[in-house]
């Protein structure tokens, strides 16, 4: 029996199989601050964390990059490992992938002067990375891009929202609107500052989308690569200002669907389309789900249905669920929870779905005592098993 036919048998016994969910955290409760992780099936089956830790983000200089490793088949996580440290700068958002060529691949951002607009999104990868510890890295790189200029674009879509929210901006919001309009024709400014959040999407065509965000000017870009991670180059601007972060699933049809953390006074996550395989994106409009300024994560499982983890309120993160969409995202029919308490932080989740149809989520756990990264896995009978809505 070949390794595809065992595969296909693995997914269908799992997509078959009653409800199941198991969690537990990847470290115990840490005094230092743990956030913004990443994770990948590893090709022998082990799940690999990244995240990052330190005194602090963005401000504090002792911030690096840890990961952790669960091994098939085992219920308890590894100790944390360095991953990665830029002396004296803090290294901040991580996401990974693993390529069709079986590489993995760690991105985030250096923070060049202790100010998100200073930070220039890096790359290591590794051949090998399944045993013990670290990963050993093999190549590095930064992603430079030079988008087009979008001032004329932007200043356009600030004139609506000054038409929109005029009266209820103070001099504070005003000056940060000519703050960034004075920003936006400075090309430092538009090809510096971008990093990562969420994880690459690779289309058919072999085409890998890094989905990108700018806090400068909180709006969100795709990094392409069309030779496999080689060279990268930058697509048009997703121009909604607020929609951050970006997680990018496919449709059937092509068409492209960016889901967006809501970081201004919409309240719900945003989304724009792109039909030209991510190069260029319609407008940013709202979804129905809610967001209260906190990261997302998408995953379109094998059998085509769609999922999002978010925090499904507009105010706090106490709350962490996951949607199921079986029509490629026009409805979301399922709701379950993660997490859901009146205290303690649950947020910045990632998602994947393992060769054996498990779903996979790790995501940051600040709690009285601590923080911590928490693993859940689950499958889709779990989330349909009691419907949220």
């Amino acid at each position: 029996m070949n390794l595809t036919l065992l595969a296909v048998l693995a997914l269908t016994s799992a997509v078959n199989s009653g409800p199941q969910y198991s969690e537990e955290l990847i470290f115990p409760l840490h005094p230092k601050h743990n956030h913004a992780p990443g994770v990948v099936e590893c090709p022998n089956g082990d799940l690999l964390a990244s995240w990052y830790r330190g005194s602090g983000e963005r401000t504090a200089d002792d911030v690096a990059v840890y990961g952790a490793r669960l091994k098939k088949g085992a219920s308890k996580w590894s100790d944390a490992f360095l991953m990665v440290d830029t002396p004296g700068f803090p290294d901040c958002n991580t996401c990974m992938m693993i390529d069709s060529k079986e590489r993995l691949w760690l991105f985030w951002p250096i923070i060049i002067a202790n100010t998100w607009e200073s930070c220039l999104t890096n790359y290591l990868t590794s051949t090998d990375y399944t045993g013990d510890g670290a990963p050993k890295w093999d190549r590095n790189g930064i992603i430079l891009l030079k988008p087009a200029d979008f001032s004329a674009d932007a200043n356009k879509q600030l004139d609506g929202l000054l038409k929109k929210f005029g009266a209820h901006l103070d001099e504070e919001n005003r000056q940060d609107i000519d703050d960034g309009r004075a920003k936006l024709k400075n090309k430092l400014y538009q090809r510096l500052g971008w990093q990562p959040r969420c994880k690459p999407t690779v289309l058919p065509s072999g085409r890998i989308l890094l989905p990108l965000y700018s806090d400068t000017f909180s709006i969100s870009i795709m990094a392409v690569s069309d030779d496999g991670g080689k060279t990268w180059y930058a697509s048009k601007p997703l121009m909604g200002f607020g929609a951050i972060q970006p997680t990018v699933l496919r449709r059937d049809s092509g068409e492209l669907v960016a889901y967006m953390r809501e970081n201004g006074a919409e309240k719900h996550i945003r989304t724009s389309t792109s039909k030209d395989d991510g190069l260029t994106w319609g407008p940013v409009s709202n979804s129905e789900l809610p967001n209260p300024g906190a990261g997302i994560d998408g995953v379109r499982l094998a059998n085509g249905h769609w999922l999002l983890v978010y925090n499904d309120t507009t105010e706090e993160r106490n709350s962490l669920a996951v949607s199921l969409s079986e029509d490629e995202g026009k409805t979301w029919k399922y709701t379950r929870h993660l997490e859901h308490h009146p205290s303690g932080s649950y947020h910045y989740p990632t998602m994947i779905q393992g060769r054996d149809g498990t779903i996979h989520v790790v995501y940051s756990y600040f709690v009285d005592g601590g923080k911590s990264m928490k693993h859940a896995a689950f499958n889709e009978a779990w989330i349909k098993e009691k419907q949220a809505k």
